[in-house]
């Protein structure tokens, strides 16, 4: 009735007046977003596909086109001003302030979050390696340094040159760890960064930003360093610690997290710490071994997948990754990566004659 000539387009008045005398119960958030889009356009009309789009929460791009387009129609309200919230309420607020560099961003989220699904990957992730590291521990007696261990690097999830065929080694790698340090370090990163991460950005997003960082970091070590194993799901926390950081530091000035700078020099000090901890036990191992000690070229492959593809990811709230141009450029250039690494592990190490420690 609003509509005869079937437009799609009815004036902003006209709605409100509809919601008004209907008393429709939609989310007071998403009904301000819909007035800014409609100040946005020429005529001032609100778009059918775009109510649809708001009211089924459709990751588009109608969102970022409201606070280009219709800042000053949006409520000022600062988030952080809101009083009289639940202790899982003022979480959500904090995860908001932690991620998201905009206000309106963070508004959005923060009405619009459900807590189902939760955010299961990185903390069954994290558990499981928990659980391994457990495991052999308690089979080996040994808690520290267990890649000195022999029996340790048999186990049939540890990434081993020798093992390239059996293909689960490339990603099941990051169910183990050198020791303590090293699993308190992943652990640590993953729950503080990649639960929030995975709270704003979904399951999906994270899951694949992280388990392209292992991927990443198995194929580089085939690559780059041909007699190492490696253990450990740095390749994965370095591709979320990376482009997160990067993604505060591409917006610095509307991060609201509070200590930012103090923040940003300890994740980077403990970063190249561990960096550095890797290469130190890859060349100068404390006691004699067998063989060739874990690679640490996994950590620098995870900190470019998240600097690139993940900082992509992150910078894309609330919209479709496939409408992007740079999002296939990217995932155009990791699968040339990919069937390149694959191409290698079948034919470089006998071409190259590589010394390929025993399995």
């Amino acid at each position: 009735q609003l509509d005869p000539e079937n437009t799609g387009f009815i004036g902003v008045e006209t709605f409100a007046s509809l919601v008004h005398s209907h008393e429709l119960p939609l989310d007071p958030a998403k009904l301000d977003m819909l007035v800014a889009l409609a100040q946005g356009n020429d005529e001032g009309q609100v778009c059918y596909q775009e109510l649809v789009d708001l009211i089924s929460s459709k990751r588009s791009s109608s969102f970022k086109r409201a606070i280009a387009n219709g800042q000053r129609a949006l409520p000022r309200d600062v988030l952080l001003d809101e009083t009289g919230l639940g202790i899982y309420k003022r979480f959500v607020r904090y995860v908001a302030y932690e991620i998201l560099p905009c206000e309106m961003d963070r508004r959005w989220y923060f009405y619009q979050h459900r807590t189902c699904p939760p955010p299961v990957f990185m903390a069954a992730v994290t558990l499981t390696q928990i659980i391994v590291f457990l495991c052999y521990g308690a089979r080996l007696n040994k808690w520290v340094l267990q890649t000195y261990h022999p029996e340790y690097m048999k186990s049939p999830l540890v990434y081993h040159p020798g093992h390239r065929a059996r293909a689960w080694r490339f990603l099941t790698y990051m169910f183990m760890h050198v020791g303590l340090e090293q699993l308190g370090f992943n652990a640590l990163l993953q729950l503080m960064i990649g639960v929030p991460l995975e709270m704003v950005h979904g399951i999906l997003r994270i899951s694949f930003l992280y388990l392209a960082g292992v991927l990443a970091g198995s194929l580089t070590v085939s690559i780059t360093d041909m007699r190492a194993p490696l253990v450990g799901g740095s390749g994965g926390v370095y591709a979320l610690c990376s482009a997160h950081l990067a993604n505060v530091v591409m917006n610095w000035a509307g991060m609201r997290c509070p200590y930012k700078l103090l923040r940003m020099v300890l994740a980077l000090v403990c970063m190249s710490s561990e960096v550095g901890r890797a290469v130190w036990l890859r060349f100068s191992p404390p006691l004699p071994a067998s063989g060739p000690q874990p690679s640490f070229m996994a950590h620098l492959a995870g900190a470019i997948v998240g600097i690139s593809m993940g900082l992509t990811i992150l910078r894309s709230y609330e919209e479709s990754l496939q409408d992007q141009c740079g999002w296939w450029v990217l995932l155009l250039s990791y699968g040339t990566f990919l069937l390149f690494a694959v191409f290698w592990n079948i034919f470089a190490y006998d071409l190259l004659g590589a010394q390929i420690p025993p399995p």
